[in-house]
């Protein structure tokens, strides 16, 4: 279960603007649209059903919104990092700035579970965090996540 499995280099958005939740969570559901073909309102109406329950910001500038989509038959990926943090109501009131969002078929409770807390453990390394926000291209942002989920691993 590697990152890279699930991230396609053109599902990574680097440098986006906005200023809202609601806006961030509109670029991620942009980018998913072009990667699983799917219609962007249909992926955020997902993904803010999703934040009405809690927010996913889990803290340190990070979060990772979630959904279940019919019509994907694969664990998906999207990374967008904010050039301006925005309140995203996180755990610890921080802004967030990168976003990981994490797009699984509608039916994998297990699988879903198990990604998230996989790319959490990953995201909660301080050096990964801020390698992200260092990283000058989408490249560098796939070479980053894609090496680092294979060192967990190990």
């Amino acid at each position: 279960m590697d990152i890279g499995d699930w991230l396609d280099r053109s599902a990574i958005v680097y440098r986006s603007s906005a200023d809202s939740k609601r806006q961030a969570l509109s670029v991620v559901a942009d980018a998913a649209s072009k990667v699983l073909k799917l219609k962007a309102c249909d992926i955020l109406d997902a993904l803010v059903e999703r934040e009405g329950l809690g927010s996913t910001g889990v803290g340190r500038g990070v979060a990772l919104p979630h959904a279940r989509l019919k019509g994907i038959e694969r664990m998906r990926a999207v990374v967008v990092r904010l050039e301006r943090p925005v309140a995203f109501e996180a755990v610890d009131e921080q802004p967030v700035d990168i976003l990981f969002a994490l797009f699984a078929p509608e039916n994998a409770q297990t699988e879903h579970l198990r990604s998230l807390a996989r790319v959490s453990r990953l995201l909660r390394q301080g050096d990964v965090r801020e390698r992200l926000r260092q990283a000058r291209s989408p490249d560098a942002i796939y070479a980053v996540l894609s090496r680092d989920s294979e060192a967990s691993a190990a």
